[in-house]
């Protein structure tokens, strides 16, 4: 009986070759689709579940309210870790890391001398690859990084400084500190799947910032990671117990740090502060922190899982909708087959099975199509949506299994509905010519639900796609409160020593140069942040017992005008004063201490032993990071003030609109004359800030290449329902043109129906477009607007669309001589 089935299954399917090659077409875009966004979704979610004791390994993230600033970080102080090992007996180890930023490091390969940036380093504490289980290749991860001049190296490091040899016992120099760190283990590359990604390891323990502030507890620059004790349970109550003893601990621990920095813990938090520790899975870093600020992982965000998921499910959806209203549309043709084999003793149950397996004839060849669509698409996609993901995992056990549910649930999914809708027709209506298999108007209500459902989901991607682009637009074009344009930007420039203010005269002697700057960092990259104490005026005495978190660039004068800052109050930088306690705040930084007339307040810095510093000017309000984070208060001090010391600095250079290239080898010309035996490396600043948006970008050109999918199997949907409903009316459409009607009027008759159904799947889908556009913006702190012609420009792409589906198979039937149209029946 089931191999009769299937033989009949296969020859319904070959006698409508036409519907289908659309079923099967629209089914294997739409099981290709949902193949593709299933690997996306378990790469997405597998990320560092491969070490040992992942469920032991929590991040500590620090949440904090000074003044009218609350944020929570991926960082903590450097004290946190033992503070939380030797107070809280449920916490088992720490280690901690530090992001030193990118070092030349010099090298001997082959007996040749070479140099190079690296960029891709982090500093750790000497236990790290003892909580965090990466694979070795050579040494102790016990012992590896005891030393302070010890370093690791991944397999791709050790290639790229010491070739095919083994790199254990030789060194490394860091241009940093003109010292050889000896090469003590190496380990295998890392997973995709890390949220850590580094090629280069060196020790805490020579780290000078973790050394100098080893004491504080509001220098937020260290990322720590804690494991509890094996015995320990580890869900979402027993975390809550653990973190309700973090205040009492704080309390104590903090309280020297924060009276050395002239704030007793106690008056902070009395006057409204709040200082905080949390602890966040290992396995939740990657996309539960699209609201904590870290410095050192690569995190995506879950509503990217969720909004990837429900758009594989719609396409499915579609397809499946294409199978069921083909299936029903085509009802006349099967009604005679189903009141014979009722007549001849077949039960409704047996004819049931007959369309499932067809749906599931159907659904296997489609299967088959799609994956080898999979299969030869699956680079494309990994350069879409940034991944890297294998064959291997496509062929893995559980994708297999999770291929052939699909397969099942499609294939139930898209005959049920035709199954029991061809099947309860009554055989004597059917032999003897009766309407109720023809004109069933539950058939072609449901018929009407589904365009009008195929075309609500299409039109909405529609829309979510163009403000996901708008916002990318904005994102670039906002005006940040200075200009990013034809900013060459050299990092590490400190490398220059005493040399920095000539190489930045020689700079300016090259006739492509408008303007060279030297600070600490530039917008898109670190921020030093810290506290500081307003003094007490009239104007602020509301918040004058609060500090104020500032963050900050060391600048010179030349900072300002090279980047274009729009000064509101006061005077820049300039030698001819002595600025080395001058300080330039940032409006909101004025805003926040309630200050009206700013020049020439102070500002106390505790943590640089309470050096006053004087304002001088404001400067427009501008964005130092991705426009997903508000507003900052902040603050630019002189080079010469020495308010702390980070180890880096930036050359920053605006070049003449021009011939680029001709500048750059210019200025590379230049730095070689200072820096011979270093690398001349750069980038841009407008391009490190499109770089902030990478996932924003990959979410847009996803949505785009789905959006046309879905549309694509709606589409073929609606050219079978056009199709079915022209040979419908072959009769009609013939006496209509004997009685002269034009081809105009036919096309018109026959794409009407369908305009009504988009029309109306336009209607539904606005309001739900808004909202879940209003959702997504809200990531943003200077979010687009949702503009009204997004909308009708949707709905009018929407409608051309299936005019131009329908209005190919109407003016096919249009154009048929009538003659041959009535001779049909």
């Amino acid at each position: 009986m089931k191999r009769n089935y299937l033989k009949i299954a296969w020859r319904n399917l070959v006698r409508n070759k036409v519907s289908s090659i659309i079923n099967i077409g629209g089914l294997a875009i739409g099981l290709a689709c949902v193949i593709f966004i299933s690997l996306y979704i378990s790469d997405e979610l597998s990320y560092d579940k491969f070490f040992k004791n992942a469920d032991r390994i929590f991040r500590v993230n620090t949440h904090e309210l000074m003044s009218n600033s609350e944020f929570t970080a991926g960082q903590t102080p450097p004290p946190v870790g033992a503070a939380l090992v030797n107070n809280i007996p449920e916490v088992e180890s720490y280690t901690r890391i530090y992001l030193p930023g990118d070092q030349i490091i010099h090298f001997v390969r082959n007996g040749q001398k070479g140099s190079l940036t690296e960029k891709s380093l982090l500093s750790v504490d000497s236990n790290f690859l003892q909580v965090f289980s990466y694979p070795l290749l050579a040494g102790d991860r016990a012992t590896c990084l005891n030393g302070p001049n010890s370093v690791v190296l991944t397999e791709r490091a050790a290639r790229k400084y010491f070739g095919n040899t083994s790199p254990i016992g030789k060194n490394l120099v860091f241009d940093m500190y003109m010292k050889p760190f000896t090469v003590t283990a190496v380990m295998k590359d890392l997973p995709a799947q890390s949220s850590l990604q580094f090629d280069v390891l060196q020790s805490n323990l020579g780290m000078p910032p973790v050394k100098r502030f080893n004491w504080s507890w509001v220098w937020l620059q260290m990322g720590t990671y804690v494991k509890l004790r094996d015995n320990i349970s580890t869900d979402d109550a027993a975390i809550k117990k653990i973190e309700a003893k973090f205040p009492a601990m704080i309390r104590v621990q903090a309280a020297t740090a924060f009276k050395r920095i002239g704030q007793p813990f106690d008056a902070f938090i009395k006057k409204g502060g709040k200082y905080d520790l949390e602890l966040q899975r290992l396995t939740d870093v990657h996309l539960y922190s699209a609201n904590i600020g870290t410095m050192f992982i690569i995190q995506s965000d879950i509503k990217y899982v969720y909004i990837f998921g429900a758009i594989g499910l719609f396409i499915i959806l579609l397809a499946c909708v294409n199978f069921m209203n083909l299936a029903t549309a085509q009802s006349a043709k099967r009604a005679k087959e189903v009141g014979i084999r009722k007549v001849l003793g077949s039960v409704r149950n047996q004819l049931i099975a007959q369309f499932m397996a067809e749906a599931l004839v159907y659904t296997l060849i489609a299967a088959f199509i799609a994956i080898i669509l999979v299969l030869v698409c699956l680079p494309a996609f990994n350069q879409l949506a940034a991944k890297s993901i294998s064959l291997p995992a496509f062929f893995s056990f559980y994708s297999l299994a999770g291929l052939l549910l699909l397969v099942m649930a499609t294939a139930l999914l898209a005959g049920s509905y035709p199954a029991f809708f061809l099947t309860s027709f009554k055989p004597a209506s059917i032999l003897r010519g009766g309407g109720d298999f023809k004109n069933s108007g539950g058939g072609f209500f449901t018929r009407n639900a589904l365009v009008v459902f195929q075309f609500t989901i299409s039109t909405v991607l529609i829309i979510c796609t163009m403000i996901v682009y708008k916002q990318l637009l904005y994102n670039q074009s906002k005006d940040l409160g200075f200009n990013k344009e034809n900013v060459l930007m050299i990092a590490d420039a400190d490398r220059l020593g005493n040399n920095e203010e000539t190489f930045r005269q020689e700079l300016l002697r090259l006739p492509e140069v408008a303007g060279v700057s030297i600070s600490t960092s530039m917008p898109t990259k670190n921020l030093f942040t810290d506290y500081y104490v307003p003094e007490t005026t009239g104007e602020n005495v509301s918040s004058a017992d609060k500090n104020i978190s500032l963050s900050s660039f060391i600048v010179d004068e030349a900072y300002v005008p090279t980047l274009k800052f729009k000064m509101v109050a006061g005077r820049n930088f300039s030698k001819d004063f002595k600025d080395s306690a001058s300080v330039i705040l940032n409006e909101n930084a004025v805003s926040q201490l309630g200050w009206k007339d700013p020049i020439g307040k102070t500002l106390t810095y505790p943590g640089g032993n309470d050096v006053k510093f004087k304002v001088i000017g404001v400067v427009k309000d501008f964005n130092a990071q991705s426009l997903h984070n508000p507003m900052i208060p902040f603050a630019l001090f002189y080079k010469t003030s020495k308010t702390y010391d980070i180890g880096t600095s930036y050359v920053a250079v605006r070049i003449k609109p021009g011939d680029y290239n001709k500048a750059i080898n210019h200025i590379q010309n230049k730095w070689k004359g200072f820096m011979p035996d270093n690398p001349f490396e750069f980038s841009f600043l407008d391009q490190e800030f499109d770089a902030l948006y990478q996932t924003d970008q990959t979410v847009g050109k996803v949505f785009s290449v789905f959006t046309f999918l879905s549309l694509a199997v709606a589409c073929l949907g609606l050219l079978g329902l056009a199709m079915y409903t022209a040979e419908r009316r072959t009769k009609e459409i013939g006496i209509r043109k004997v009685l002269g009607a034009s081809v105009q009027s036919v096309v018109s008759m026959l794409s009407k129906d369908f305009l009504k159904l988009v029309i109306i799947a336009a209607v539904i889908a606005f309001p739900l477009a808004w909202w879940a556009m209003n959702q997504w913006l809200q990531s943003f702190a200077y979010p687009t607007d949702v503009s009204w012609w997004i909308f009708a420009l949707a709905g009018a792409a929407t409608a051309v669309i299936a005019l131009l589906t329908v209005s190919f198979q109407a003016i096919k039937a249009a154009l048929t001589n009538p003659v041959e149209s009535l001779r049909s029946e």
